[in-house]
């Protein structure tokens, strides 16, 4: 249904994505707006998407197989509910594996000749090429949570740092070049390297600290240099950047901060000149918004959506809800989420129980779609690659995103975060339009 070019979605708690009687005309004065669409344009979308991870994988085979296909439809088919268009995979065993595992056990082995993608081949890999028979333009990008073991000091998965001699390092930098390798020949194109994920974690699960000195001389010295030698195409970022911590700065005097990741790599010529892009999650948004003034030039992603503690609740989505307009209005190109599917609960192998997209019960075979799953279709359904994001002004901003694609369709994405209806008054430069939004909802207005 649509009524003078104008669709209107509306989420609630208890009523998701219905949509709405829309004004049919323009009925008030400019000067009456509370939000105005402006003439600024921003960044182009490179899109939405999620991650694979072991736990989902096991989590979507509890599912029948009509089932497993809707559900997978909803988030890769280019006609689906979030036409998901890029994705994250992990390199070795994340905090939702099954276990600890990296892609080479062979202590020593620094010429990587026993790495193997053997464990990939039963969760990972057919759950990717699921998505990529549904999707076959997926981009994909890769992290590792940790290093092999024997690669690291002291010897462990789950806290420690790469050891720093000439031979490791060129080894872990082949490490890569042999997954992406590895992945092309079974038919899957990695875009993109992501050196490490969460570069400031020491966690329970696997992890690895790096400071950003490290990271520049890895990428300048190694990383960049074997996929130059090895004819990769290959993007390399930087990321996932989970820092700065303010907190951490302030009680515990860690240099932490844009100057001490991100600046420190950009800023030596000979290391920016591998990085494509900048990967942000978590405390990462703290420090966002000065990479994006300084290298505007670069491209941006938030590489992984705030996890919750696996209650799933419509107050915990409001927050996530806020997270896309913060990301967005300080430059990211696409979103990505965390795990797509999970069991109830969410809890990983290491005992973080998280939030999920969509919630699959082993004992009932049913698939729930929770409230984050809405979240990101209010913007993901309407918002691909392609689309820019364009100004706003007025009260309404600070809950507010809006989009144009190139036939001139524009795309408002907003939220009404109060407990009472607020009313929205829309102008869109042909006079201004009245919405009248529920209270606690997600609201995406499409104007043709």
């Amino acid at each position: 249904m649509e009524q003078s070019g104008i669709d209107w979605f509306s989420s609630t708690e208890s009523n998701r994505w219905t949509q709405r009687q829309a004004p049919d005309t323009a009925d008030a004065a400019a000067g009456t707006a509370n939000l105005t669409i402006t003439n600024d344009t921003f960044q182009t979308v490179e899109g939405f998407g999620g991650c694979f991870n072991e736990l989902g994988y096991v989590a979507l085979s509890c599912l029948s197989a009509e089932d497993r296909a809707k559900v997978l439809h909803s988030l890769f088919h280019p006609e689906g509910d979030h036409k998901f268009s890029i994705c994250r995979l992990p390199i070795g065993a994340s905090d939702y594996a099954l276990e600890w595992y990296s892609l080479n056990e062979t202590d020593g082995d620094l010429a990587m000749e026993h790495f193997s993608i053997e464990r990939d081949r039963k969760y990972l890999i057919p759950y990717i090429k699921e998505a990529l028979k549904l999707n076959p333009e997926l981009k994909l990008f890769a992290s590792p949570w940790s290093p092999p073991a024997w690669m690291k000091f002291p010897k462990a998965y789950n806290y420690g740092t790469l050891r720093w001699e000439k031979e490791i390092l060129e080894a872990y930098a082949l490490y890569f070049v042999k997954f992406v390798q590895a992945y092309r020949e079974e038919g899957i194109t990695i875009h993109q390297i992501h050196v490490q994920n969460e570069v400031v974690a020491d966690q329970k699960f696997p992890s690895c600290v790096w400071t950003g000195e490290q990271l520049r001389d890895f990428i300048r010295d190694y990383l960049g240099p074997a996929f130059e030698e090895h004819g990769l195409d290959t993007e390399i970022w930087l990321g996932t950047i989970n820092a700065p911590e303010p907190w951490d700065e302030w009680m515990k005097k860690k240099d932490q901060d844009f100057n001490a990741y991100a600046n420190t790599v950009l800023s030596d010529p000979e290391a920016y000149k591998y990085v494509k892009g900048v990967g942000y999650q978590w405390a990462g948004k703290y420090g966002i918004q000065r990479t994006v003034l300084s290298y505007p030039e670069l491209r941006y992603m938030q590489t992984e959506n705030e996890c919750g503690d696996g209650e799933n609740t419509w107050f915990y989505a409001k927050y996530v809800f806020n997270l896309y307009q913060h990301y967005f209005t300080n430059g990211v190109n696409a979103y990505i989420y965390w795990n797509m599917a999970l069991e109830p609960k969410g809890r990983s192998t290491w005992g973080w129980e998280q939030n999920s997209m969509i919630t699959v019960d082993p004992a009932s075979g049913q698939a729930v779609m929770n409230p984050e799953y809405y979240v990101m279709k209010h913007f993901a359904h309407f918002v691909v690659p392609g689309d820019k994001r364009i100004g706003l002004r007025g009260p309404w901003t600070g809950n507010s995103l809006a989009f144009e694609k190139p036939d001139g369709t524009r795309v408002v994405v907003t939220g009404n975060p109060y407990k009472e209806t607020r009313t929205l008054s829309l102008s869109d430069g042909t006079g201004v339009r009245t919405f009248e939004l529920d209270p606690e909802s997600f609201n995406t207005i499409v104007l043709r």
